[in-house]
């Protein structure tokens, strides 16, 4: 099983480290290191970084910003290790070891976790991983209920209940992601001014508040080498807050490329949802309502915001290479990415209101008795 471990790669060109200088605070640091530390890089990873740090007989992981310009209130490697160190032994997050304010060592925030070694549902699985169907409906309803649990966990038991504003999430989001959009769009891209005021004219209430991951995805969970449907750690907790957890659902379900999913969508998948036996946008709704004893009449707002949300994100990344605030080539197509969200937002928004307008007509059209 060796073989389908998430293994990494060598340091990205723009994005190395200065060894000598980390290798001499870590050792200082956590006790125990011996040896050469060998530097290599996971793939994947837009936003924050995620490198390994190899000793004689330790693996590592290491979390830093990205290089370049940054949003304000993103890459706060304190606010991840705050969330960690308060999940670890009641959620399965690796443990971390250091957290690193010293810009001497690399001019910003970074922290080291102990690694947890498994597999990672990338794009692809990985070669010599084969699942049955039914091996993927349940590794698919297994990562579902890793979601699940997280938001049953006590925030406040767990001393993170000053970790988000908490009611009015739904509000805040609309209302924060327009302004970061509008803030960061480039002349290619669309303006999703339609979609904004129709998401501004439809929000729900909060259903509850919760903690929630903001980023959950299959490329964020790590499988049991020995049993791979099985969920041994979840990662990447920069957007961790407290929210709504249909909202944390839609935000996950933005990344969702199904098996019946046009082309163009097929292209920009970035996990293994498509693989027979995994369920449908539709079904993870409907099986996660079931399980949470949530009763609602549509999902439309929560997965408009999701594509929404991630075209923000998307598109505050395009906007570091646009301005060559990053050399990262990956970027360089992301403003196509943001394109097709808007038009798969556009879809949805489209068939709700040709829908609305179905039920007022009837509605208009029944005969007084």
């Amino acid at each position: 099983m060796a073989e389908v471990i998430d293994q990494p790669r060598p340091v990205r060109a723009g994005e190395e480290l200065d060894v000598a200088v980390l290798d001499s605070y870590l050792k200082q640091h956590i006790p125990g290191l011996t040896g050469t530390l060998e530097l290599t890089q996971f793939p994947g990873g837009a936003s924050n970084l995620t490198y390994q740090l190899k000793y004689d007989d330790r693996e590592l992981v290491l979390r830093r910003p990205p290089f370049g310009t940054k949003a304000k209130s993103a890459h706060d490697m304190g606010r991840e290790c705050r969330v960690m160190s308060a999940l670890h032994g009641h959620y399965p997050v690796p443990e971390v070891l250091v957290f690193c304010q010293d810009d001497s060592i690399m001019g910003c925030d970074f922290y080291v976790m102990e690694k947890v070694t498994g597999i990672i549902p990338r794009k692809e699985m990985p070669k010599g991983l084969e699942f049955t169907e039914e091996q993927t409906r349940q590794m698919c309803s297994n990562v579902l209920q890793k979601l699940l649990e997280l938001h049953s966990l006590d925030y406040k038991a767990l001393g993170l209940e000053q970790l988000g504003k908490g009611e009015g999430y739904v509000k805040r989001q609309v209302e924060g992601w327009s302004h970061r959009y509008r803030k960061a769009r480039t002349p290619d891209v669309p303006d999703f001014e339609d979609v904004m005021v129709w998401l501004d004219k439809h929000q729900p209430a909060d259903v509850k508040t919760c903690l929630i991951h903001n980023d959950f995805r299959l490329d964020n969970v790590i499988l049991n080498p020995d049993d791979p449907v099985q969920i041994i750690g979840v990662l990447d907790w920069e957007m961790c807050t407290l929210g709504d957890p249909l909202m944390d659902l839609g935000s996950s379900l933005a990344y969702w490329i199904q098996a019946d999913d046009d082309p163009v969508s097929q292209a920009l998948r970035i996990q293994p949802s498509h693989l027979p036996g995994m369920m449908t946008r539709d079904q993870i709704v409907e099986w996660y309502c079931q399980h949470a004893g949530l009763k609602i009449q549509s999902f439309d707002f929560y997965l408009v915001y999701g594509l929404f949300r991630l075209a923000g994100i998307v598109q505050q990344i395009y906007y570091r290479y646009y301005h060559g605030q990053t050399q990262d080539k990956r970027f360089a197509v992301f403003n196509q990415m943001v394109i097709q969200l808007e038009q798969r937002c556009q879809t949805i928004v489209q068939a709700a209101l040709q829908k609305q307008h179905n039920q007022q007509s009837e509605s208009v059209s029944e005969p007084v008795l």
